[in-house]
């Protein structure tokens, strides 16, 4: 054997040596420092594995160390751009407390960044948390809370290309329902797992004769609606969401003989999906129980009719509608699409004051989060309430979801065109209840202090 070989065989063995050991010394540097199996695996339990788990929406598992640790520096990356977890509304700015809270918090970050930094170490294995029993997809994530649906609505099946064009498919549908009934909350599910491909978003359109009904909701719908025999929007998702679950004592009302209009909007992936359904799930209160307030899923627009976006230019769209009567905002939902930026909702009183409520200053257009409000901080506005909706678009090279800064933008209802709207649920109150709202929200504030 020459010395040349000799020297060479020898730094290869010296390198195989010091690759067998990294496990060892990572598992031992890692003794006083972060590791994946007591500090990170909890985190992702919390916030990630929701989506990163087989066959779901995410591109990749994070269920285990093998799975994670190959991602470990996209992490890092995503969740310094507070990209991942997709929770985009702003920590300093208006309402911050939410049921369904997901994000991460600074020291949660720092965690991260820490584990990432050195070199992802496992740790002590018997320091992993028990797996998290995810439910299956194809069941009704809802059921466990509430029991088995009262109504299940299906739409009539679609078969998607595997390339072309967007499609939107607006079939009408019978409920079924033979007698009034109220709701508690509503689930939609697209198929699995083809049609959790290729869905990009649902809206379902309740359809029923509401005449002799009296109630302040049912007036303030009937004036928007016209003539149609329309309830409003009953039910909307898109990537992120699961369903509505409303506030004790407020829920929707169904009527017997009321119809679904669907709205899905299809998406081509590269393979066809054939026969697609989209389901949804209606949760009731039980017989005879009739909540006191009515929720209305509404659309707060940014102008978005306006749109007017040159080339290679910024744009931002405001819009205002003014309260007809006292109400509580159950959520905040911005709904733009690849030009979208940040959106804000604001509250200006009747007597001048101004305030922001929410502001997503982060928005992606692929997630379109549902920021469902804690129930005592949800915001009570009186009547004569202007709600102010302001959308930015960005329609630059620097907007990395820009297709191309080239292009004049305008609205419309594809992917490469624009919207830009608010979907709020408004719960309309008499005013004898929201002044009793009020007063209790203050009294507990003051005895918080």
């Amino acid at each position: 054997m020459t010395k040349t070989v000799s020297r060479r065989l020898g730094v290869v063995l010296a390198f195989a040596a010091l690759a067998a050991a990294l496990p060892m010394v990572a598992t031992a540097a890692a003794s006083d420092g972060v590791t994946f199996a007591r500090d990170v695996a909890p985190i992702l339990q919390q916030s990630c594995q929701v989506c990163h788990q087989p066959d779901s929406i995410a591109p990749m598992s994070l269920l285990t160390y093998e799975e994670t640790r190959p991602w470990a520096r996209s992490i890092k990356q995503k969740v310094l751009a507070r990209e991942m977890p997709p929770w985009h509304i702003a920590k300093n700015a208006g309402i911050k407390q939410f049921q369904n809270d997901r994000s991460l918090t600074d020291q949660q970050l720092e965690t991260i960044v820490a584990w990432v930094d050195a070199g992802a170490p496992l740790g002590d294995p018997n320091d992993l948390p028990p797996p998290v029993d995810w439910p299956d997809p194809n069941v009704w994530q809802l059921a466990e809370r509430f029991g088995e649906p009262g109504l299940i609505v299906r739409s009539d099946p679609f078969t998607m290309p595997a390339n072309g064009q967007d499609k939107w498919w607006r079939p009408v549908v019978d409920t079924g329902l033979t007698e009034p009934r109220w709701v508690r909350a509503i689930e939609v599910k697209p198929s699995f797992p083809g049609g959790r491909k290729i869905v990009h978003h649902i809206l379902a359109n309740l359809i029923q004769d509401e005449e002799g009904l009296t109630g302040l909701a049912t007036s303030l719908a009937a004036s928007r609606d016209g003539d149609e025999p329309e309830a409003g929007l009953f039910m909307e998702w898109a990537i992120g969401k699961v369903g509505e679950i409303f506030p004790d004592n407020a829920g929707k009302l169904m009527l017997p003989g009321s119809k679904i209009r669907w709205e899905v909007h299809y998406h081509a992936v590269g393979e066809e999906v054939s026969d697609d359904v989209v389901e949804m799930a209606v949760y009731f209160y039980p017989k005879g129980q009739e909540p006191r307030y009515r929720t209305i899923l509404t659309s707060f627009s940014g102008r978005s009719g306006e749109i007017d976006i040159r080339p290679g230019q910024l744009s931002t769209t405001e819009g205002f509608t003014v309260l007809e009567a006292p109400a509580r905002f159950e959520n905040f939902q911005p709904h733009m699409h690849m030009r979208g930026t940040a959106m804000s909702i604001e509250a200006i009183y009747p007597d001048g004051r101004q305030e922001l409520l929410s502001l997503v200053d982060n928005f992606q257009w692929n997630w379109h989060i549902n920021y469902v409000y804690a129930e005592d901080i949800a915001p009570i506005l009186p009547k004569g309430t202007v709600v102010k909706v302001t959308a930015w678009h960005d329609n630059t090279a620097a907007n990395r979801n820009n297709p191309d800064p080239s292009q004049w933008v305008g609205y419309g209802d594809r992917t490469v065109d624009e919207m830009g709207f608010a979907w709020v649920d408004v719960t309309y109150l008499e005013q004898d209840d929201y002044e009793r709202l009020v007063a209790d929200r203050a009294l507990r504030t003051n005895e918080e202090e």
